[in-house]
């Protein structure tokens, strides 16, 4: 007589082969509004998967995608399930793609998860056919489908589990996950699930008695680090299959780590949300998608003086790059309108202007004596004003490259200045960097206002008028941008002593149109946008970019 093991696991393999012999439920009416591709196939390891892909019917606009995973207990399930809500999610403006992935027992840990990074993949190898935005993609998925999105997130920013499907040149991190009810530690579902003895063994291939080390691996928990990507869970306190402090784990430990992490507990609910909890649980979730993934990005220029030597045009704050042109190493950036954009290029002795296809138009300026210029600003007259930290002048040339205006100091020559830049009143800002010093002239080329740092050996990059009349100024050693009236006293402070935001040298700043400092941290490699309370909003690592500017395009 066969052993009790044998035919359970005999039961369970004819029970899943009937499964597979059975057709898929039908794909709900799709709206004539909506533009479906269904059973589109994205991978054929070890059997064919394939999703339904819903987005509404607009060309070449790159939606933000979901990419919604069903549940079923590994073993079964239909990603026609989640058709009601990619249709849904289609009309609040998202992509929305529903994906099957192979079942156990025929197919183990960890196939199920590499299929659904598969289909990220996918999404992101195919983004212009389906109008994905390949930045903006966040997963979700209930029970079993929630345990696979959360491998998504947790496992994104490492080559776990991309198996040997298609696109791996393709990155399969999502930005974010909102899942419901998830499973994240497999050795304390035991004894606390109705279903964790029967479904387990077969989805990972032994019980926790006969492999541990197994149950570990597939647990999302043990996966948490602090690139973990943002996460959503949201989880009955009734739930009978997955217990509600599977979730609380999960998030203590994103926390912990420094993830951004929320849980919405739902009083009363058990597993596999119906009715009011459904509505609540999706709203919720559709609110954390919109927040995360519709987050209006702002378009910024910065200047790498550092070993690529180019100027980046980025999405603030993901980072995401659109274009770069080279700029020698130089240190100014400034947009300009219909998207180009005028650099200084130091070694080169020359200033350049780039059209929006980031092709050269204007040059300046031969034979006028250039011998290192760092700053340049186009001014609204059409002129240019270009200083040079070499020869120690600022001048305001005309399109045809005829000086108007000088300003000429042998304080400002031997590379002791840095910025320039004329205000809206017409007078011109000079930081006279190597004494921390900051000084305004007029058209008369008189100084007519002084900010001295209280230590002169702290540099001093630049300094913007406000439109409050202050002005805003970069210092170094400490890193530090404070704003001053005109009384010369400091009204606010970010970083110097106050050791909540600790700079090396901030040399780029600006102002977001929702009245937030931008402020690069020269020595830090990093970017950060502050509130007017003085709270961290966002902070972005540049990696091996050294950037001397930054300038936020309005």
């Amino acid at each position: 007589m066969k052993p009790m093991w044998f035919r359970q696991f005999t039961l369970a393999l004819a029970v899943t082969s009937a499964l597979f012999a059975q057709q898929q439920p039908s794909v709900p009416a799709i709206p004539a509004d909506i533009q479906a591709d269904l059973d589109v196939e994205y991978s054929r390891v070890g059997e064919r998967v394939a999703m339904d892909i819903l987005r509404p019917k607009r060309a070449n606009v790159a939606n933000p995608t979901i990419i919604a995973i069903h549940g079923g207990g590994f073993r079964r399930g239909s990603r026609a399930s989640y058709i009601p809500f990619c249709i849904k999610a289609v009309r609040q403006g998202y992509t929305c793609a529903t994906v099957s992935y192979r079942f156990a027992p025929r197919h183990q840990f960890p196939a199920p998860v590499e299929d659904v990074k598969a289909a990220v993949r996918f999404l992101r190898a195919n983004a212009a056919k389906y109008n994905v935005d390949p930045d903006r993609i966040g997963a979700t998925g209930g029970s079993a489908g929630g345990h696979l999105a959360l491998m998504l997130g947790l496992t994104g920013a490492t080559r776990l589990f991309e198996g040997t499907g298609p696109n791996l040149d393709q990155s399969s991190k999502v930005q974010c996950v909102g899942e419901f009810y998830g499973p994240t530690d497999f050795t304390q579902s035991y004894g606390k699930s109705v279903d964790a003895a029967e479904v387990l063994p077969i989805f990972i291939g032994n019980d926790l008695q006969h492999n541990r080390e197994a149950h570990l691996k597939a647990s999302p928990l043990y996966y948490v680090t602090p690139m973990s990507s943002p996460i959503l869970a949201v989880h009955g306190d009734k739930d009978a299959y997955v217990a509600v402090e599977q979730s609380m784990w999960l998030t203590d430990k994103l926390r912990a780590s420094g993830v951004a992490t929320e849980l919405e507990i739902i009083p009363g609910a058990g597993h596999g949300f119906k009715g009011a909890d459904l509505e609540k649980a999706e709203a919720r979730l559709m609110a954390y998608f919109d927040k995360q993934l519709k987050a209006k990005e702002q378009l910024i220029l910065i200047s790498d003086h550092g070993p690529k030597k180019e100027i980046v045009a980025m999405m603030w704050p993901s980072g995401r790059q659109l274009w770069t042109v080279p700029n020698g190493g130089s240190h100014d950036v400034q947009p300009l309108p219909g998207g180009g954009a005028l650099l200084s290029y130091a070694s080169q002795k020359k200033v350049v202007e780039v059209d929006g296809n980031q092709k050269e138009i204007w040059t300046c300026c031969d034979g006028l004596g250039l011998e290192h210029p760092l700053a340049a600003q186009r001014l609204p007259n059409g002129n240019t004003l270009i200083g040079d930290a070499k020869v120690g002048r600022v001048i305001e040339v005309t399109p045809d490259k005829k000086i108007v205006w000088e300003y000429k100091s042998e304080d400002l020559a031997n590379m002791r200045s840095r910025n320039s830049n004329r205000t809206p009143a017409g007078t011109t800002l000079i930081a006279v960097e190597a004494v921390g010093k900051l000084i305004e002239v007029d058209q008369n080329k008189n100084i007519i206002w002084t900010y001295q740092a209280a230590d002169s050996k702290r540099r001093l990059y630049v300094g913007h008028r406000l439109e409050n009349g202050n002005t805003m100024i970069s210092l170094s050693d400490p890193g530090e941008v404070i704003e001053v009236n005109k009384a010369g006293t400091v009204v606010r402070s970010v970083g110097g002593a106050n050791l909540g935001f600790a700079f090396g040298w901030n040399s780029g700043i600006d102002v977001l149109p929702n009245g937030n400092w931008l402020l690069n941290d020269y020595t830090g490699r990093r970017i950060v946008e502050v509130d007017k309370a003085g709270n961290l909003v966002n902070e972005l690592r540049l990696g091996p970019r050294t950037v001397a500017s930054l300038a936020v395009v309005k």
